[in-house]
């Protein structure tokens, strides 16, 4: 299908669309609309008419950075791969995509949806109401946007975007990041064109359609900026005579790291390593006075991220598909520690598939301490030849040039 081709799908099923409003195979019930109107889930300029000589994809994801950085690598990497492609991107008003993408040289809409509460499950009762806003923004969206060809990336805002733009017959594509898949590419993945998967083992959760294409190509990521170590210490304030430990827990932190961390420097178990923290935005004013000039230095995140992967020796951090990705394709040997409260357990998963083929080193939350977060430190940096396998074995899995390899394939659909 060429992106004529989708266009003119585009209006047909827009019309039968409206000739089939009110049947239930349209809209389920819970997307019936509601007697109180939304409140635009845009600002209005975000609707204004596109130019008619691109052609429009549209990237739907977020809600947190896993979600929101592969819809952007897959963003940059389309933009650079053809003239005319215009990325359009899609996430929610209440996610990290509000502060982060206005940053970023590309339009996009934000939608008035929220997440399956899983704790606080008393909140899901606003669901069939927020659902039905989404619904009907997702309609503007793609009635303002006509794209060629709608990519999801998971999170609670891809999941009413591609179901809709399925429902309307456009072609889809699904990129899913965690070795077991999250809920909206286990429930889209068999109206899908194609999915691409960042672990070879997610596909055995999937029921696919017969005309749906499987690639394991990893996880759209930045490519790596190898550079010397040394001027990577400098230009962090590190003494170049020490093996150097990196620690973060994603933008939001890691309490229970956090914890360790804190403890094995309070007791002096750290002494003969440097230590780049990266505690948390939230976390980094409280922790800020363990810095040590020289040999330990806190902050909330690094921003870039490729001084601190170039200086790392060793890196100890939860186990995000994305952050997971980035390791593999820096070749660093890693301590990762899976946040058991993560959907399905999926940063388990993550952590399992590496160690399995010896490629990570797994620690439960359960059994994080400052002493065995220490022991299991100071006992890698002490073996150089466990170092250099578990580098290799996680290169050997690291995909750096993931984004060009998906945005390849997925522009044969609008070939």
């Amino acid at each position: 299908m060429d992106a004529r081709d989708g266009a003119r799908r585009h209006d047909e099923t827009r019309k039968s669309e409206r000739g089939t409003r009110n049947r239930s195979r349209e809209r389920p019930t819970a997307f019936r609309p509601s007697r109180i109107e939304a409140r635009p889930s845009v600002p209005r300029s975000d609707f204004r008419v596109p130019s008619s000589r691109s052609v429009r994809v549209l990237l739907a994801g977020g809600g947190t950075g896993g979600h929101l950085m592969p819809a952007l690598a897959l963003a940059q990497a389309l933009q650079e791969a053809r003239r005319g492609i215009e990325p359009v991107l899609v996430g929610a008003q209440r996610g990290i995509e509000v502060d982060v993408l206005p940053r970023y040289p590309f339009r996009h809409h934000l939608l008035p949806i929220e997440p399956i509460y899983r704790h606080t499950w008393w909140k899901n009762v606003r669901w069939p109401l927020i659902l039905g806003r989404a619904w009907r923004a997702v309609g503007r969206v793609l009635d303002a946007e006509r794209p060629a060809i709608v990519i999801g990336t998971g999170g609670y805002a891809a999941g009413p975007v591609l179901w809709r733009a399925q429902r309307r017959r456009l072609p889809t594509v699904l990129q899913e990041q965690n070795a077991f898949p999250g809920l909206t590419t286990r429930w889209l993945a068999r109206g899908a064109r194609q999915v691409h998967l960042g672990f070879p083992e997610a596909q055995e959760r999937l029921r696919l359609g017969s005309h749906t294409a499987v690639f394991a190509l990893g996880n759209p990521i930045r490519v790596p900026e190898p550079g010397p170590r040394d001027a990577a210490l400098a230009e962090l304030g590190l003494l170049p005579t020490r093996p150097t430990l990196l620690v973060f827990g994603g933008s939001q932190g890691a309490r229970r790291i956090n914890y360790a961390v804190a403890g094995a420097l309070e007791r002096r178990l750290l002494e003969a390593v440097n230590v780049l923290w990266g505690t948390g935005s939230a976390h980094a004013a409280a922790l800020a006075r363990y810095a040590v000039p020289g040999r330990v230095v806190v902050r909330g995140f690094f921003d870039p991220m490729a001084p601190a992967y170039r200086a790392a020796d060793l890196v100890v951090s939860r186990a995000g598909a994305m952050t997971v990705a980035e390791l593999c394709a820096w070749g660093k040997p890693s301590i990762l520690v899976p946040l058991p409260t993560a959907a399905a357990d999926h940063q388990t998963r993550n952590a399992s598939a590496l160690a399995a083929v010896g490629a990570a080193i797994q620690l439960s939350e359960e059994h994080l301490s400052p002493f065995t977060l220490a022991e299991q430190v100071t006992s890698l940096l002490a073996d150089r030849s466990q170092l250099d396998s578990l580098g290799a074995r996680a290169k050997a899995r690291g995909h750096p040039n993931a984004a060009r390899e998906i945005v390849s394939r997925i522009l044969t659909l609008v070939a």
